[in-house]
């Protein structure tokens, strides 16, 4: 078919629209050949040989095969011949000697015919001399020169090219092996050394295709390996390992030629707009996002394979390139195992596969010896052919419990042994529950990890609370965790937190069931293993009571002690949720949420110290804010009577809302205003308050006024996180917000003065600005969250209290508090979150009667929201 095509260029003309055609039929030819299953190394292969036939014919039509000492020259991908549709079409014009003007012109007009061909060109013009100076200079050029094919020309200066490229001078082994060696660690350091992420990417990320290259690279460097096969044929890969870089090579080509025809542009990322589409090329079905959980499963398992040959690889050539073959002394550790230099490796050949047991005892010993970095290649290959010849999972072998629970006891399990036993496919060889969420994702923007690489990554963070530098960070955590005296107990629920994920039904249900079988297995009491599901069924309890519900209301905290039960629970479940939202997504952990989570867990502590028989007395909470405020302005020299007559103006409310530092600043800035307080008073907090910056409007009271206020601060790109709503009985607004910018911190005092007058002007205006609609950001446009509008039961008649749950547009909250005014609903607070692409709100609101809303102002709210969304909603 390629050839055939090729036939139909007029080679006269070389008209630039007629060779587009024919390159459109056959980029459809591919598509069409690739859906209906065809090879995908066969078509990376013909892409390569139509890309030569064609620039074969325009060097031909330009004539340079008129210069002897001239050649057309593929390298990097393009050399390799291996081409995707969206490729870089790399090429070197190699001359034996400086091109004169005539030639020069030529190629200009050479490259300006490919460039008019709509084709990604890489080019160099360059003699042997320049290509051997410059290559010998920089890395990726000699990389690039390293898989130099010759297109078409002169074989003499191709020859001469690859006596250059293959002389000893040109890269020694061991600098080009240490050079590649440091460039790849850098690649991995980019996407955070995981290729774990939600978008990844199929070439760059760990364990992708640009991991291969580095071991193809490598190993023609130092060996002369010019394939994957050769390099078997060197006694580096085995027959199985490289059928399996083989396959797991072409999983990935699969998705990136899936990926590369439904793209106009190149790039490698899986971003979320391509990856349904791509799921369904490769043929993955199911229900709603199945398909795409699918593909991304069989993805990050590749990427793991990848990693895993990587690794064992390089040991390999550590010691084939850089100690030249020589072994270090063997020193004994035990009967079965013994260190090489940093390496431990097994005694006998078949040792896992005989007493699979000791594969924990490699472990135990590793977490023994600090100068132990790594494991030998030899015990790496024979742990990775034991593991998929095991007839049974580990934690069935009685032996090997005993091993497990002495790691998980261990003071270096953290640091040591859990994240390389992962690494190594050894937690999902222990636990048929841990292999199955290994490479598990979610088809949404919160959780940006897998399940497995979450978990091992809540796992360091607990190990973080260790350290007196995370002090400042993880106050509570860091003082609890280091005194904990059964950590083994908050790590086995770390492990089994999120472990049911992927099964359908609740998670969290699943796991404590488990977790409990699991804890009695392995010889804990019932006491502990109780403790361990427990926290495994409340992980998200305390998250979700500090960010979405009222813990100003006594009840909620009331409510929430009533099922921590003793503080004990409370300090594994801090540890255990602090730690999980960590490592649930870099972007989600703030100031803000460090002091929510802060808050309700000292109300908590002092709620179960005190008895939950015995529960607070809001009027002795309340009496109690306001001596201590009264004491802070009387040292301001305000008269007991200058704050009696302004207190008198506030709701009860008021007082148990804020703290005595927050009622002394207000107080203080309304009593030095002039009377009468026409002009509205806006501050803004100095210092971080709570987590964010604090704004308080003290203002008469209007129609939307909120809707108002939150719009201006959307237009300065604030992010409302709490609002109190509150009017004074003389009907002044009382309303404090907490606000951060866009980066999750306080708001920068430069900008403070600012959004003050800006919030002030909305105030006083009468006529409320538009609302500035902002684009929609690009991922969200592939979500799909469905609206629902939940009234809580309370056990007042005064509130209702709504859960609102939407897709997180710009300018959501703006629109949803105007729904408020215009069904004449009043707002008294608010608690903001954000989830990923979800928005998960809690209003307290009430009837312009002052009482909880009733049926059908309920169903005319539900309804208005529901229009809201409809209207913001992305096309």
């Amino acid at each position: 078919m390629s050839l055939a095509l090729l036939k139909n260029i007029d080679t006269t003309t070389m008209a630039p629209e007629a060779i587009r055609n024919i390159l459109d039929q056959f980029s459809d030819y591919q598509k069409q050949a690739f859906l209906s299953s065809a090879n995908v190394s066969e078509l990376v292969l013909e892409r390569s040989q139509f890309m030569d036939g064609l620039l074969q014919l325009m060097w031909q039509h330009f004539g340079f095969d008129q210069y002897s000492d001239a050649c057309l020259v593929a390298v990097g991908g393009y050399g390799r011949a291996e081409l995707h549709p969206l490729s870089d079409i790399d090429i070197l014009i190699l001359t034996r000697n400086a091109a004169n003007p005539a030639m020069c012109e030529k190629v200009s007009a050479f490259i300006t015919l490919l460039w008019d061909l709509r084709l990604e060109v890489g080019h160099a013009v360059r003699t042997v001399a320049e290509c051997a100076k410059i290559g010998g200079e920089d890395l990726t050029v000699a990389t690039n020169l390293q898989e130099a094919r010759r297109i078409c020309g002169s074989e003499h200066a191709f020859s001469e090219l690859n006596a250059v490229i293959e002389s000893a001078e040109f890269w020694p082994s061991a600098e080009f092996y240490k050079a590649k060696l440091q460039e790849q660690r850098d690649r991995h350091a980019r996407y955070h050394d995981t290729g774990y992420n939600l978008e990844p990417d199929i070439k760059s990320s760990p364990g992708g295709l640009r991991d291969i290259h580095t071991l193809s690279w490598i190993a023609r460097r130092h060996f002369g390996a010019t394939s994957l096969l050769e390099m078997s044929r060197y006694g580096f890969l085995t027959d199985a390992e490289y059928r399996e870089l083989v396959e797991c090579q072409d999983y990935l080509w699969r998705v990136r030629f899936a990926l590369h025809i439904e793209l106009k542009r190149y790039d490698n990322r899986l971003a979320f707009g391509h990856q349904a589409m791509v799921a369904e090329h490769l043929g993955f079905t199911g229900e709603k996002n199945q398909p795409v959980e699918r593909m991304m499963k069989e993805f990050y398992r590749t990427l793991r394979r990848i990693s895993e040959l990587n690794k064992m690889l390089i040991k390999l050539f550590d010691q084939a390139i850089l100690n030249r073959g020589v072994v270090p002394e063997a020193e004994i550790i035990s009967a079965d195992f013994q260190r090489r230099g940093a390496l431990i490796e097994a005694r006998k050949p078949a040792l896992f596969q005989a007493r699979p047991e000791t594969i924990l005892d490699m472990f135990i010993h590793i977490a023994n010896d600090s100068s132990i970095t790594g494991v030998a290649p030899a015990t790496m290959r024979q742990l990775r052919t034991a593991r998929r010849r095991l007839n049974r999972y580990l934690n069935a072998i009685p032996e090997a419990r005993e091993k497990f629970m002495q790691l998980m006891r261990h003071p270096n399990v953290l640091t040591k042994a859990l994240p390389l036993m992962h690494s190594l496919g050894v937690l999902a060889s222990y636990l048929p529950q841990w292999s199955q969420i290994v490479g598990q994702m979610q088809f949404d923007l919160f959780h940006v990890y897998t399940v497995d690489e979450h978990s091992i990554r809540l796992l360091k963070h607990i190990h973080g609370f260790s350290f007196a530098k995370n002090h400042d960070k993880h106050p509570i955590c860091c003082e609890l965790f280091p005194r904990m005296q059964k950590k083994e107990l908050l790590l086995l629920a770390a492990i089994f937190h999120d472990i049911g994920k992927g099964r359908g039904g609740d998670h969290s249900e699943i796991g404590a069931i488990e977790a409990y079988e699991f804890g009695i297995e392995h010889g804990l009491s019932k006491p502990e293993a109780k403790l361990i599901s427990w926290l495994v069924k409340n992980h998200l309890l305390m998250s979700v009571t500090a960010q979405k519900r009222d813990i100003h209301d006594p009840e909620v905290i009331t409510e929430f002690a009533k099922t921590v039960r003793d503080e004990e629970y409370l300090e594994y479940l801090i540890c255990l949720t602090v730690a999980d939202v960590n490592a649930t997504n870099p972007e989600l952990w703030n100031s803000w949420k460090r002091t929510l989570l802060s808050e309700l867990y000292y109300s908590t502590q002092r709620a179960l110290r005190r008895g939950l028989e015995n529960p607070v007395d809001v009027r002795d909470r309340i009496r109690h804010t306001q001596q201590l405020a009264s004491a802070k302005l009387r040292k301001l020299d305000f008269t007991p009577r200058e704050i009696e007559v302004l207190w008198g103006r506030f709701k009860a409310d008021y007082f148990l809302r804020h703290t005595p530092d927050q009622i002394r600043w207000h107080s203080q800035a309304i009593l030095n205003a002039p009377e009468p307080h026409n002009d509205p008073l806006v501050l803004v907090s100095k210092k971080s308050s709570r987590g964010g910056t604090e704004i308080f409007v003290y203002a008469k009271d209007k129609p939307a006024l909120f809707a108002d206020v939150v719009a201006e601060l959307d237009r300065r790109n604030l992010s409302v996180h709490d609002a109190q709503i509150m009017t004074s009985k003389d009907g002044f607004v009382l309303d404090t917000f907490v606000v951060l910018d866009r980066d999750g911190n306080p708001v920068d005092s430069e900008r403070q003065l600012v959004i003050a007058n800006a919030v002030s002007s909305v105030v006083c205006s009468n006529t409320p600005k538009p609302l500035r609609v902002r684009r929609t950001p690009r991922n969200l446009k592939h979500f799909k969250v469905k609206t629902r509008v939940e009234f809580l039961p309370t056990k007042t008649n005064k509130h209702s209290l709504v859960e609102f749950q939407a897709l997180d547009t710009p300018g959501l909250l703006t629109k949803v508090s105007s729904a408020f005014a215009d069904l004449d609903i009043h707002l008294h607070a608010a608690k903001i979150t954000t989830i990923g692409e979800r928005a998960e709100d809690l209003f307290i609101l009430s009837s312009t009667s002052g009482c909880k809303l009733n049926q059908q102002e309920e169903e005319e709210l539900r309804d208005h929201l529901t229009d809201v969304v409809e209207e913001l909603s992305p096309s």
